[in-house]
């Protein structure tokens, strides 16, 4: 994902953080607090076109499509009254909200991403956020890795609870090995002069030409609210 942001050449990548931040902040808002389902129609259509626009693979914007369907659908059953339209709109709410989430966080370097968060956060809480972020994926890989080795030695041949067995100690050695670099990490900043703000670039709040394309989908936004925000 920060590969994907940092080398994209969109004006969405060139665009300023603190803009895509405002934008996507007042999206999801927009979409959590309306009952409307043509207002949220629309704010997934915009979303979509944010994705789209932005060059992202098809895939991980598949898979923003498609990740709240998994765990929306036990409240979706749990909440239905016989109509189509609450599901839609129980739906449509969380797909807004990852489809904007996947924009954001592809075409903004994740440095620029938490740097806001930690003038807010107190800054264990924000350098752990930060530290958080980047160590997920990095454990998302190896694990990936991991599970490939397995494969190739027969790892995931004989029975239940050989598979298991191995499947255990599989995850006990991605704990050790994320628990050791995080100790490794922490050194090697100790060393470096860590000064006890991890994120404390400012860039993140320079204005930018490309400004003006995220300002234009914010009227789009506030046009769409305007005219759906009272309809079924």
């Amino acid at each position: 994902m920060d590969q994907l942001a940092c080398s994209g050449e969109t004006p969405w990548h060139r665009a300023s953080a603190i803009a895509k931040l405002l934008l996507a902040a007042a999206m999801v808002a927009v979409a959590v607090s309306s009952r409307s389902l043509s207002l949220l129609a629309l704010l997934y259509a915009l979303a979509g076109t944010l994705a789209l626009t932005a060059r992202l693979p098809l895939r991980l914007v598949a898979a923003a499509a498609g990740y709240p369907l998994v765990f929306s659908s036990l409240f979706v059953i749990a909440s239905w009254d016989g109509t189509w339209q609450t599901p839609a709109r129980l739906l449509l709410r969380p797909l807004t909200a990852c489809m904007v989430a996947v924009w954001l966080v592809g075409t903004t370097p994740y440095p620029d991403l938490f740097a806001p968060i930690s003038r807010v956060l107190p800054r264990g809480a924000a350098d752990g956020l930060f530290l958080t972020y980047r160590a997920l994926f990095e454990l998302t890989t190896r694990a990936e890795r991991l599970w490939r080795a397995m494969r190739l030695r027969g790892g995931t041949q004989g029975g239940t609870r050989r598979r298991l067995t191995l499947a255990g100690e599989g995850l006990g050695t991605l704990v050790l090995s994320g628990f050791e670099r995080g100790q490794r990490q922490y050194a090697a900043m100790l060393l470096r002069g860590h000064s006890g703000r991890v994120c404390g670039c400012r860039h993140w709040a320079e204005w930018a030409r490309e400004d003006v394309a995220v300002a234009a989908m914010g009227v789009a936004v506030a046009l769409a609210v305007f005219l759906a925000w009272g309809r079924p």
